[in-house]
């Protein structure tokens, strides 16, 4: 496989605001989601990632998502060579438009 799976931040914020279960991972860093993430979505930090394998499904697909969506490509590689389904939302959370909170 070439390339990642890709999904528009505009498509998962349409995909939740239709009432959609999904595998949301945020994977930046606490600084950041203190600022806001969107509500359904897990935080593990990036670095953090390796430790929480067996916290995932590998019958789950899983989006991933960063501030631009670089940060997540590097995940979902990872993720994807460890044989979980992953798919990057492109342009991260500058391009997510729908409902924030800050990290509890």
């Amino acid at each position: 496989m070439s390339e990642l799976k890709t999904i528009t931040a505009q498509e998962v914020q349409q995909k939740l605001e239709a009432g959609e279960t999904l595998h949301l991972i945020d994977v930046r860093e606490e600084d950041e989601v203190a600022e806001g993430m969107i509500p359904e979505a897990s935080h593990i930090p990036m670095g953090d990632v390796a430790m929480h394998l067996d916290d995932l499904n590998e019958e789950n697909e899983y989006i991933l998502i960063c501030r631009s969506g670089k940060r997540s490509e590097n995940v979902g590689w990872f993720l994807h060579d460890h044989g979980f389904k992953v798919v990057n939302m492109t342009g991260g959370m500058l391009d997510y438009q729908g409902e924030t909170k800050p990290k509890a």
